[in-house]
């Protein structure tokens, strides 16, 4: 049960900070690259991925598995390379 709480507050502590940045915006039309992704393309799918989640470990593998974890250098994940 506890992983499910810190899920919950891993979900609030982002949704704090996306409503900080005023909400979600409108995509702008793609230029000539279209394999980029977004940093905010990331957060959305590290939430949803979240919300989904049975706990911190099936949160931390789903992440991993999609590539939307930190790179191992705590860089950009490997979805945005």
């Amino acid at each position: 049960m506890s992983g499910s709480l810190e899920v919950r507050k891993f979900l609030f502590t982002q949704d704090d900070g996306m409503s900080q940045r005023g909400g979600p915006n409108v995509p702008a039309q793609r230029n000539g690259e279209p394999s980029r992704i977004s940093d905010d393309q990331v957060h959305r799918a590290r939430l949803a991925v979240a919300r989904s989640a049975l706990g911190t470990e099936d949160c931390r593998m789903l992440l991993d598995m999609l590539g939307l974890s930190p790179g191992e250098d705590g860089g950009a994940p490997p979805v945005q390379r």
